[in-house]
């Protein structure tokens, strides 16, 4: 609400009169002011009220032990990351364990950023290699 009142003011500043033909409101009358004002208020008060409403469902959900959001992404992150890191392209990775590539950068970024250097079920299969 408080937007569109500015810019109301806004158009009246460059001598702009915005008047809706469809609900017969001409802003640069008293009575036309007055009516944006209401609606605008009105529209707020619906908009609070939904939100409000909003919350109280996902709060007695969350209570009611249903879950709110999707499901959790149910791979083994471990073996993800050990794929990853044995040099498997991001492509194959993700269509071993059936999830988009996205999850797997997305997985390899939360291991990077805990500082989780080689995860425990892979530390064998990561053993250094001798370069020819």
């Amino acid at each position: 609400m408080k937007h569109f009142l500015e810019v109301l003011d806004e158009l009246s500043r460059l001598n702009i009169s915005f008047i809706s033909f469809r609900e017969n409101v001409d802003t640069d009358s008293a009575l036309g002011r007055a009516m944006v004002i209401i609606v605008a208020a009105i529209a707020e008060l619906e908009r609070s009220l939904i939100v409000e409403r909003v919350k109280a469902g996902m709060r007695r959900a969350k209570l009611e032990g249903r879950q709110i959001g999707r499901a959790r992404l149910d791979v083994d992150r471990e073996q993800v990351i050990c794929d990853r890191r044995s040099g498997m392209s991001l492509t194959n990775v993700a269509k071993k364990h059936s999830i988009s590539r996205a999850s797997v950068c997305r997985l390899m970024k939360e291991t990077c950023a805990s500082r989780d250097p080689v995860p425990s079920a892979c530390a064998g299969a990561l053993a250094p290699q001798a370069h020819l």
